[in-house]
């Protein structure tokens, strides 16, 4: 216990390495064979599933990811799906297909697109919930033979990523594995109770360890829970960052423990159950504002789903969403489905503000291994912006504040540097002078779209700011003001 404390404080001492604290963008990829079906209940957000339909949400959620799960529980809509398009055919049977489609894959081009964008990072899943890993791996599931890639998938990817200029990460689904734990799940307390025992705590360690051996990853991106005690936990951690110095780790490790054992008796379950359905119900229409994780004893940054902070965060956090409902490929999914490239920068403009990261999910078509067209789009639109604008976004921190406003009711964010704040007026400026609400500033403005002076004036309580030209970048204007 004493060796375990130790190592925790020590884990704690680190500082978060500066790359990932510029980095501000990075994308996420779900990507595997759930992509061949593509298909999930378009009913809208994770957190309306469980507040609509609590008794099934985890059968109902918009994830395709979590289609083989799904389909397992009889009356859902993939399950109606799957009968109809499939019959009986097994979830297994998609890892053919997609296999098949990596002859169409082209890493290098979707490197490319990544750093067009003005993403720093690239995060990819390795293993998702279906257990189908992306890699050879040498650590055999003695469950479900041959349930590996034979294309090296997270090795060529990692390559073209760092060939492009761009730190790369996996993604492991520690928590759940649907090739050790086969029973559908239908609610929350079915979810957090399934992370696997027997076997499944060694198997998981082995290939956590294989994926840090093989790919030095410069991100390690746990999901759901960890199905070991903390001491094996924290003894992962210490040896990737001896492996990884500049590593960092997200804070979806919750460990093994009491309270998950007794989750797994019928009883206790659904006694959580009830207490978690009565609590949304008492949350009415927050209740579906997405996934919060709770926090755990070492993380270097917390993972918000669907969801962001709405003022500065002491520690460090990254947002993470699709930019549909769904992570993985939904092939009815079309331009309505999609939240508009505006309101993705505006939420990524948010959390740099409050000292967060987004990291933005892509959901590639499984057949072509080609990324949809409304994917890409929202893509170049970040890419333009961050071109123009780039300079108040990467390595910059939060400033004493975080939010301002207009004299017209436009949103400002700021963000700091060494000998500079950074203002991001939110939406169109449509006149040549611009007004913001309690705000005391004073310096060299410039606006940073086109390096064009931007003169400061106080107003009283107010500043004016008063641009050489009309501004005309409808996501954000931003200006560079030296102090």
């Amino acid at each position: 216990m004493a060796s375990t404390a130790r190592t925790l404080a020590e884990l704690n001492a680190r500082t978060l390495p500066d790359w990932y604290q510029d980095a501000k963008f990075g994308i996420f990829i779900h990507w595997g064979a759930f992509a061949i079906p593509g298909f999930a209940p378009r009913l809208g957000s994770i957190g309306e599933a469980f507040a609509r339909d609590y008794d099934r949400a985890v059968a109902m959620v918009p994830y395709t990811e979590w289609y083989w799960n799904a389909i397992k529980v009889p009356g859902t809509p993939s399950a109606e799906f799957h009968r109809a398009h499939y019959g009986d055919a097994p979830y297994e049977d998609f890892k053919q297909p997609f296999e098949a489609g990596l002859e169409h894959w082209d890493p290098a081009a979707w490197a490319e697109a990544f750093r067009d964008a003005g993403a720093r990072y690239v995060v990819l899943v390795t293993k998702h919930h279906d257990g189908l890993c992306l890699w050879p791996s040498q650590i055999a599931n003695p469950h479900q033979a041959g349930w590996t890639t034979g294309r090296d998938i997270v090795g060529e990817l990692a390559a073209a990523v760092r060939a492009a200029g761009l730190r790369f990460g996996v993604y492991y689904s520690g928590g759940i594995d649907w090739t050790f734990n086969r029973r559908p799940l239908r609610t929350l307390g079915d979810f957090i109770a399934s992370t696997p025992g027997g076997d499944y705590p060694a198997y998981a360690m082995a290939q956590v360890r294989e994926l840090i051996d093989r790919y030095e990853p410069s991100v390690l991106w746990n999901d759901i829970s960890w199905p070991t005690r903390p001491g094996p936990l924290y003894r992962l951690f210490a040896d990737y960052y001896r492996a990884v110095p500049d590593g960092v780790v997200n804070d979806r490790w919750v460990a093994a423990g009491l309270q998950r054992d007794l989750l797994r008796i019928p009883l206790v379950r659904r006694y959580v159950d009830r207490k978690i359905k009565a609590a949304i119900a008492r949350q009415g229409p927050d209740a579906s504002q997405g996934i919060i994780p709770p926090e755990i004893p070492h993380s270097d940054f917390r993972t918000p789903e669907y969801a962001a902070f709405a003022e500065i965060q002491e520690k460090k956090w990254e947002a993470t969403r699709g930019m549909s409902h769904s992570f993985g490929f939904n092939r009815n999914d079309d331009e309505s489905d999609y939240s508009s490239a505006d309101t993705l920068l505006h939420d990524f403009i948010d959390a740099v503000s409050r000292n967060g990261n987004l990291l933005l999910n892509i959901g590639p078509r499984a057949t072509d291994a080609g990324i949809p067209d409304e994917q890409l789009r929202r893509l170049k639109r970040f890419g333009a912006w961050l071109r123009a604008n780039g300079d108040a976004i990467y390595g910059t921190r939060p400033w004493t504040q975080s939010d301002g406003e207009t004299e017209c009711g436009l949103a400002v964010r700021f963000t700091a540097a060494p000998g500079r704040v950074n203002l991001i007026v939110k939406g169109p400026v449509a006149d040549t002078r611009l007004v913001i609400k309690n705000l005391a500033l004073s310096g060299k403005g410039v606006r940073l779209g086109d390096g064009s002076p931007v003169e400061l004036e106080a107003r009283g309580p107010d500043l004016q700011l008063t641009f050489a030209s009309s501004c005309v970048d409808t996501v954000g204007t931003a200006v560079s003001v030296a102090v």
